[in-house]
């Protein structure tokens, strides 16, 4: 049987709720909370499959790895934690879990569209600030139907972005996608566009693509600037696809209505952030992919990732 380690178990099973029998049935299972470098390079020792979640495993840890490792597994779909380049050149296979958070992620996205929409947490604040004005005068906030308003999707035929403009089709909107992907859509409201036209047109822009050399700081302030003064940037994929200081003068410039983002750079913010204290943003602590069910499904997937690796037949393999 394969010997398997989970370095930091913790960031996955952080409520100690989740059912690890798939992938222990398979192998000699050890599992850790965390791990630093140092003790990474000890628990990694005669194990054949490591597995990670946003664990950074730069170039010089890997070339340190025994001959034994030759499966990293990334519980997620990104993977720019690990040097996929440093694996290949000592022959470990690196595969990730592509499609775990789908609908997990997806909902997030319209959450915080039906947020915005509402100006739901903009109410929330008055009240908890004892400003009673919606309830004695006439609504102080923006509130507006969803239906014929456009939503932009970078990203938009990776599974995420598929299932968010789903679900949007079906509360009415209209969408606009980039993508290097250009596919059909058997619906007259989908639309392939530039990148230039998406920001110009769209009410919402959800970025769902991964973070790589070619989308770091994909949004910047110039990209910001062809934006609508009523529209609503999203993030939920990874922080860095944002140039966050421009994104922060913009909203402090009112030169956009507000974002949400369940991503930043870096993780963590830093508490002295400008976001925290903003109330035309929605922050959250990267949630998407953090419901139960989200994350048992990652585990089972991980399972058959590892089962496909034992029998030779590797799956979900990004390097």
């Amino acid at each position: 049987m394969e010997n398997t380690v989970f370095l930091n178990l913790a960031k996955l099973n952080f409520d100690n709720k989740l059912n690890f029998s798939s992938i222990s049935e398979l192998t000699t299972f050890t599992k850790y909370d965390e791990s630093s470098d140092k003790e990474i390079l000890k628990r990694v020792k005669d194990q054949t499959i490591v597995i990670t979640k946003e664990l950074p495993l730069g170039r010089e840890l890997i070339s340190q790895f025994p001959d034994s490792v030759r499966l990293i597994c990334e519980a997620g779909t990104g993977y720019n934690n690990i040097d996929i380049a440093s694996a290949r050149q000592k022959n470990i296979t690196v595969c990730n879990v592509p499609s775990y958070s789908t609908q997990g992620v997806a909902d997030l996205v319209i959450t915080y569209i039906l947020n915005f929409s509402s100006s739901l947490i903009q109410q929330q604040i008055m009240l908890k600030q004892k400003n009673f004005d919606n309830f004695s005068k006439h609504l102080q906030l923006p509130h507006f139907e969803l239906q014929n308003k456009t939503l932009g999707v970078i990203g938009g035929y990776g599974a995420i972005g598929r299932e968010v403009i789903k679900i949007a089709l079906a509360l009415g909107m209209n969408i606009n996608i980039y993508s290097r992907t250009k596919k059909p859509w058997d619906n007259p409201n989908v639309h392939f566009v530039s990148i230039e036209d998406l920001l110009k047109q769209s009410d919402f822009v959800s970025l769902n693509c991964p973070l790589t050399k070619d989308t770091l700081n994909f949004i910047d302030k110039d990209k910001i600037r062809l934006m609508k003064p009523s529209a609503f940037i999203i993030n939920t994929a990874r922080g860095a696809l944002i140039k966050e200081n421009d994104l922060i003068e913009a909203l402090q410039n009112g030169e956009i209505a507000g974002a949400a983002l369940d991503v930043q750079d870096p993780e963590p913010p830093k508490l002295t952030n400008p976001l925290f204290d903003m109330e035309n943003v929605i922050l959250t602590p990267h949630i998407g992919w953090r419901r139960f069910e989200t994350r048992q499904r990652l585990i089972e997937l991980m399972a058959d990732n590892i089962k496909s690796f034992i029998k030779g037949k590797s799956i979900n393999v990004v390097n």
